[in-house]
């Protein structure tokens, strides 16, 4: 199972209608952390629901 899907799968309630609305976010978050190595993922959440997503990504050189 993917990422993107454990996420869509832990956010959504049990019944199995699905809010098209809320894809987009989590979409957006899975990839984030899909992409990343090392960094920081920080989520804004008004009202219960995302509004904003900040990625601060870390390069290390050995």
């Amino acid at each position: 199972m993917s990422l993107r899907q454990t996420l869509i799968d832990s956010h959504q309630p049990s019944s199995t209608s699905r809010d098209p609305s809320a894809q987009k976010p989590l979409d957006a978050v899975a990839e984030a952390l899909e992409r990343m190595r090392f960094g920081v993922i920080q989520l804004t959440v008004h009202d219960g629901r995302l509004v904003q997503l900040d990625v601060t990504e870390r390069r290390r050189f050995a």
